[in-house]
């Protein structure tokens, strides 16, 4: 199985390979282009293609087929809706549209996923956890939107947080979902070449929404292996904390100045770490490395008591406080 992940992953980077030169040329021809100077948060110089929502979906859909998991109970509802995720992300990139035609295609794939029956377990209360199910198929799909603030920095952290789901659900012997985990990281892997060393395309709307819905999916059906709740059941929100702490940031700024919270400006975290003196790759590369230790200190936390396990959650939580208060209450 382990030799299968790493022909996976290999699969998937050389899938991205494939599809970057395509997608670009789909991008200009559609007119997903981002112009220089079309929001004053842009600094860009150069138009540049948003591509990465048509290299994701290609690489997910091709590598699904080849690696036999496309017809997996569990891997074909995501894929299907993804597909809505990805139809109202392109229409973003085009026209630009309202963040509540944004949500309303978030929330039609939350619906569908949960008619698929993939949703979470955790109240035993039908309405309340498909409300759960809702809210963080919505939060983590607009955290990956939200956090794409530099070239590299969302897939970075779709590198980081499928590798995690990748080995966890390796260890729990879900085989398809490992697989589809191997397939996201060499994915993003790809895609961060081409939008990082190359910079050569934007993932856009329809490249972060994709890869934060495809990865908050992957959550869902993650499943632990005979592991206590009380020990596992902040593990989904550690993996993905560097988007969740972005987001919260930048909407309790926003709201305390009474900014909208869906306008676009200079004020997510990659943002005030170039503030504070960091260049722009090393603010980069903190918040993957916090991501980093952050998704280790989770999967430590799987095999502790669960009275350990959740000083672990608390200390991280209480962390993320005191950086939010820093970073933004102090100022």
């Amino acid at each position: 199985m382990v030799f299968q992940l790493v022909i996976t992953i290999l699969l998937a980077a050389l899938l991205s390979v494939i599809a970057a030169p395509l997608s670009i040329s789909l991008a200009w021809r559609f007119k997903l282009i981002d112009r220089p100077g079309s929001e004053a948060h842009k600094i860009h110089t150069l138009p540049m293609p948003r591509a990465g929502g048509f290299i994701i979906f290609f690489v997910m859909i091709v590598g699904s087929a080849l690696s036999g998991i496309i017809t997996s109970e569990l891997i074909t509802p995501i894929i299907f809706a993804s597909i809505i995720i990805l139809a109202f992300g392109i229409w973003d990139d085009i026209n630009g549209i309202l963040a509540s035609w944004k949500m309303l295609g978030q929330f039609l794939a939350a619906l569908f996923l949960i008619w698929q029956g993939i949703m979470v377990h955790i109240t035993g209360l039908p309405a309340l956890d498909m409300l759960i199910t809702i809210f963080w198929v919505i939060g983590i799909t607009n955290a990956f939107n939200l956090v794409d603030s530099m070239d590299g920095l969302a897939t970075g952290l779709g590198v980081i947080t499928s590798m995690f789901l990748m080995i966890g659900a390796f260890q729990s012997g879900q085989a398809s979902l490992a697989l589809f985990g191997a397939l996201l990281l060499g994915c993003s892997a790809g895609v961060f070449y081409f939008n990082y060393s190359l910079s050569r395309l934007f993932l856009g709307d329809s490249g972060a929404q994709l890869l934060g819905f495809m990865l908050a999916a992957l959550a869902l059906v993650y499943t632990p292996p005979d592991l206590p709740q009380a020990s596992s059941w902040f593990v989904p929100i550690l993996l993905f904390s560097i988007p969740i702490f972005d987001t919260t940031l930048v909407t309790v700024s926003r709201l305390r100045r009474n900014l909208p919270v869906y306008k676009a400006s200079r004020d997510h975290t990659y943002h005030r770490l170039v503030a504070l003196g960091l260049s722009p790759l090393r603010s980069v590369f903190a918040m993957h490395l916090a991501a980093t230790v952050i998704n280790l200190l989770a999967f430590l936390a799987l095999f502790l008591p669960p009275v350990w396990a959740n000083v672990i959650f608390g200390s991280i939580l209480a962390f993320g406080l005191f950086a939010l208060y820093w970073f933004d209450f102090r100022a």
